[in-house]
């Protein structure tokens, strides 16, 4: 029943940083604003859907590996015995972790094949959006401080 309590609080907290993460286009950041952006017309060619593969920060393994580590050397009255389970346990926690916190923070996205105004391609991946863009649609690229995202041109 520990254990399973331990293992419920790891999936819990990496869920929680997982969704704390955001590249949707519709989310700006707060440093993003009030600063000037570079803006292109272009059409889109082609668009696919793509998994963007999950972080690893270390934030899973670390704390997978400190839940582990409690509960493995809870799992025993001997002391050397709960030590050795500690150290398994922290292990096999922070393995665990790691998995969680990738797999917590994979996020679908689309990539972008556009042809700017004189003819030049560019493929960009951006987060799913609650905008609906399809092959053909005129869009306007947004660029701001290196980073880019893709809309509907207004009309």
């Amino acid at each position: 029943m520990r254990k399973a309590i331990h293992l419920i609080l790891v999936v819990s907290i990496a869920a929680v940083l997982g969704a704390c993460a955001s590249s949707s286009p519709d989310v700006i950041k707060r440093g993003d604003t009030q600063r000037m952006a570079q803006v292109e017309d272009a059409v889109i060619l082609s668009i696919r859907t793509v998994v963007v593969d999950g972080s690893q920060s270390g934030v899973g393994a670390t704390v997978g590996g400190v839940v582990g580590a409690i509960g493995g050397y809870g799992g025993s009255g001997v002391q050397r015995e709960a030590q050795v389970l500690g150290v398994l346990a922290g292990v096999a926690g922070a393995a665990a972790g790691n998995v969680i916190e990738r797999f917590a923070t994979k996020e679908e996205a689309f990539e972008i094949l556009v042809q700017l105004k004189g003819g030049e391609r560019r493929a960009i991946v951006q987060a799913k959006g609650t905008e609906k863009l399809e092959a053909g649609d005129a869009v306007i690229i947004v660029t701001t401080g290196g980073k880019v995202r893709v809309t509907k041109a207004p009309k």
